[in-house]
């Protein structure tokens, strides 16, 4: 007992630092373990979960606690690495520990092969970009920030260029590396507009600083674009529908359901921390960002025929979910409408730990399935709900979840934030009395289609029958694959059923930001959730399960019982034909075509049409991008022009390159002398 008593007085943030050393040493092991399978599978990555467990459980016994502060001796010799543990930093650490638990045991089973790139090597990449992800979540001044968030880029970079052989898989790292570049320019001359020119770039310090309202709508403006860029918001947005389907799945699991959420968490702390002022005009931009981002994100999602590539879109959908979200407590916040801000930014960091999971869960049921298939693309799957149960109903929670369907955890987040939208009649603004509705309006179409897109993931890939006769040999998940799944799954449940005690864990965060939270309010309303009042509205999420299973189980006594002995089994929706084929089913392009034909602006599509002289003939179409055309193509011929231009002064000769030096040392001592 003794020998534990030193452990006993730990703080947290040291017990947080040993998960990063731990995570650090494991990747290492890795390293030195190069290609030793079963060591990397079998204890390494296991490790690395019980890792995030211990993460998730001292980061939630955090939440309610004072700030821990720190500073390492690490780094520039003037330039200590600041670390700061508050209940905003201890929400989010919370939420990277149960994912990234889920995630590395699914890892544990699914890296067995390799990806194309080491085990081992793959260990330390994963581990590293875990560490630093906790690193970011920690960091109090801007040094540590950007070196930390740059591992984070870099080690992401690697991941998702396991398959470095494939052509597509190194042009979808580079976009991705660019764009985190971009950035991360934009947020490094965030934090130097928010330290107003004192020379220390402490995050106490950037607090401490009054701003004028100019200088502080420039800082928030770099500060979206940066952390926009990370999050995917239109028009950002490029570099993740490439980079997730090239990823191996428990990297896109963790980039999509986790790293996301470090912009998130970068945006909340600039705007909600570190600025002294909130301006309503900037919950205005967020506003419209986050909605064309959502609406964006699930109309392309809706037509996907890839697998991974409509989960990519989905995800860009609900980070424009979540910049509404921060958009609304932003106006509540400029306005002094505290409950207010409190509802709406308890509904965004209630979809932030929402989607870790069942975004996490959906990738990672993606990635079962393409290891037991090989197949990526929808119009190659279908009926493997009877080779692959365990997938196909753990993948089902997580579809509901994502379909915001109750009683599950997406559900919940989203049914908070457009209560957050009933408040709009009591803004001062008249413009904004009249657009809120109308956003609101648009949210709610959001979730219709993203109910739909999920309909068609699901449905294409496990039901029906298989497109392809190899499906039959199709395997479920392993093990250890199954454990990490069912982990995502019982947070997508417990967030559904449990919303009254999970916001009361997040009062501390709100009152943290916003001075205010809704703890006491739904504390008091027991079992039901009531955000604003009993009277206005109120969601009981444990009668509604209890009212859904007395529904199933009384539809099955009256089967029973009225036609018992008197069924017979046929193909459902087949009109009565008994010679159905799984040619005949509703494909993914077909079942996409009405949002094509009602959104066709949004797409370039392209027709590949049969020729009668095919042996096979096949019909296709190909929806790409415009902000391709628009945005990134013009940069891409404008860079390729300047490069050729430069490319002018090289001219191989060594007195060309001495006058260059002449030239650049004349300016220079003009430029002193003056």
């Amino acid at each position: 007992m003794n020998s534990l008593a030193p452990l006993m007085h730990w703080l947290h943030l040291d017990w947080m630092l040993l998960c990063v050393a731990g995570w650090l040493v494991i990747g290492l092991a890795g390293a030195a373990a190069l290609h030793r399978f079963d060591l990397v599978s079998h204890v390494l990555f296991p490790a690395g979960g019980v890792l995030g467990l211990v993460l998730f459980g001292v980061a939630m016994s955090a939440l309610p606690g004072t700030p821990e502060v720190a500073v390492l001796p690490i780094g520039l010799p003037a330039l200590p690495f600041h670390l700061r543990l508050d209940s905003l930093s201890a929400y989010f650490l919370m939420v990277i520990g149960a994912a990234s638990a889920g995630i590395s045991a699914f890892a544990a089973g699914y890296f067995r092969k390799g990806e194309g790139t080491p085990p081992g090597l793959l260990c330390l990449e994963y581990h590293v970009f875990l560490a630093s992800m906790v690193g970011v979540v920690l960091a109090d001044d801007a040094y540590s920030f950007m070196v930390i968030w740059e591992t984070m880029a870099l080690s992401s970079f690697f991941l998702v260029t396991a398959n470095h052989r494939i052509a597509e898989v190194r042009s979808a790292g580079y976009i991705y590396i660019t764009m985190a570049r971009i950035g991360a320019i934009a947020i490094l001359l965030c934090f130097g507009v928010l330290q107003a020119n004192t020379g220390e770039y402490t995050f106490a310090n950037m607090r401490a600083q009054a701003l004028t309202p100019f200088w502080a709508s420039i800082g928030f403006l770099l500060a979206l674009f940066g952390f926009g860029a990370k999050a995917g918001v239109l028009p950002l947005h490029v570099w993740l529908p490439e980079a997730h389907p090239a990823a191996p799945s428990p990297v896109s699991a963790l980039m999509s359901g986790v790293m996301l959420n470090t912009a998130i968490y970068g945006l909340l702390r600039v705007s909600l921390d570190l600025l002294h002022l909130r301006l309503w005009w900037w919950g205005g931009i967020l506003l419209a960002v986050g909605l064309a981002t959502a609406l964006f994100g699930v109309v392309f999602a809706s037509v996907q025929t890839d697998m991974k590539r409509l989960l990519a879109y989905s995800s860009i959908e609900n980070m424009g979910l979540l910049f509404v979200g921060m958009g609304l407590t932003l106006i509540f916040s400029g306005y002094q409408m505290l409950p207010m801000a409190a509802l709406s930014l308890t509904a965004t960091l209630y979809h932030v730990a929402s989607h870790a999971c069942f975004k996490s869960l959906l990738f990672l049921g993606t990635g079962s399935v393409l290891h037991a298939t090989s197949e990526r693309n929808l119009g190659k799957l279908g009926g493997l709900i009877r080779t692959m149960p365990w997938v196909a109903w753990l993948t089902l929670l997580a579809v509901l979840a994502s379909a915001g369907l109750p009683p599950l955890g997406g559900f919940v987040s989203e049914w908070l934030l457009l209560q957050s939208f009933l408040f709009a009649p009591s803004l001062p603004v008249p413009l904004l009395t009249m657009l809120i509705p109308v956003v609101a309006a648009l949210i709610a179409l959001v979730a219709a289609l993203a109910g739909y897109t999920m309909v068609k993931f699901f449905g294409v890939i496990f039901l029906g029958q298989p497109r392809e006769a190899k499906l039959a040999q199709a395997h479920d998940a392993g093990p250890l694959e199954r454990v990490g799944m069912v982990w995502l799954a019982l947070g997508c449940v417990a967030l559904g059923l449990l919303p009254t005690q999970f916001i009361q864990l997040i009062d501390p965060v709100t009152q943290q930001l916003v001075n205010a939270g809704l703890g006491a309010r739904v504390g008091a309303s027991g079992w039901l959730l009531a955000p604003n009042s009993m009277e206005q509205a109120s969601y009981g999420p444990v009668i509604f399960l209890l009212g859904i299973l007395g529904c199933f189980a009384l539809a099955f006594l009256m089967v029973r019982w009225l036609y018992h002995g008197r069924m017979r089994r046929g193909l459902p929706w087949a009109c009565g034909f008994p010679w159905g084929t799984a040619r005949m089913q509703d494909t993914a392009e077909g079942f996409g075509q009405p949002i094509r034909q009602i959104f066709d602006p949004f797409f370039v599509m392209q027709r590949e049409l049969p020729s009668p002289f095919d042996a096979q003939p096949r019909y296709r179409v190909t929806v790409e991008d415009h902000f391709w055309g628009w945005l990134y193509v013009p940069l891409a011929d404008l860079a390729n022009y300047l490069a050729r231009l430069m490319s002018l002064m090289q001219q191989g000769r060594i007195s060309v390159y001495l006058m260059y030096s002449f030239l650049t040392l004349a300016a220079t001592l003009l430029a002193v002398m003056r």
